[in-house]
C-alpha cells in the first residue's frame, strides 16, 4: 500500500495515551534532527520528560497526524492570552511533518485540526514562528492566510527573539 493510500487521521493528543506519547517523542525527535529543528536528536533526558512536561503544562495540547498506524505528523500547541483582545490565542510551537508524507496534506490537516480547537475556545488569533530560509513552510502558512506581524507599516516586522536561561 502506498502512502498516499494509507487512512489519514488527525486527532488532538492524549498524553496518557502511551501510542500518541511515543508517537509526540518520535516526531518531535525527527523535527529536532531536521535542519529546520536545529540539526540535532534531542537528548535522553528531554525524551523521558517531553510528554509529562506537556501534560504538566495546563495551557498545552498536540495535534498528531496518522498514516494507518505510523505517526505522520505533530503539532505542539500552548494557549496564551491577547491583552488588546481580551481573548485566548493559540501559538504553535511546534510543526513537522515526517519526511516520507511531506506533500500529502498532512500539515493543511494539522493546521485545520489547529483552528477548529482555537475557534471552538473564542481565540482571537493563531501564532507562529518561522525561519526565513524554510520556504516550503512559509509557502503553506501564507496560503492558509499567515503572514507578517506588522501593527504600523513604517515600524516594520515583528521580530522573534530569544535568551536562553541556563542551570548556571
Amino acid at each position: 500500500m502506498t502512502i498516499a493510500a494509507l487512512p489519514l487521521t488527525v486527532e488532538r493528543a492524549n498524553y496518557g495515551n502511551p501510542v500518541h506519547a511515543a508517537a509526540i517523542v518520535a516526531m518531535l525527535r525527527a523535527y529536532a534532527v531536521d535542519p529546520m529543528g536545529g540539526g540535532e536528536d534531542l537528548s535522553g533526558e528531554t525524551q523521558r520528560n517531553l510528554v509529562a512536561g506537556l501534560k504538566a503544562t495546563s495551557n498545552a495540547f498536540s495535534v498528531l497526524a496518522f498514516a494507518g498506524d505510523e505517526a505522520a505528523g505533530l503539532a505542539n500547541c500552548f494557549w496564551g492570552f491577547s491583552t488588546f483582545a481580551a481573548r485566548p490565542l493559540v501559538n504553535i510551537h511546534d510543526v513537522v511533518v515526517s519526511q516520507q508524507h511531506r506533500g500529502a496534506g498532512i500539515g493543511r490537516r494539522l493546521f485545520a485540526e489547529i483552528e477548529a480547537i482555537a475557534r471552538a475556545e473564542n481565540a482571537c488569533k493563531i501564532t507562529l514562528e518561522v525561519l526565513e530560509g524554510n520556504t516550503s513552510a512559509k509557502g503553506l502558512y501564507a496560503s492558509l492566510g499567515y503572514g507578517d506581524y506588522v501593527l504600523d507599516p513604517e515600524l516594520g516586522r515583528a521580530e522573534f527573539w530569544q535568551k536562553r536561561l541556563t542551570n548556571d
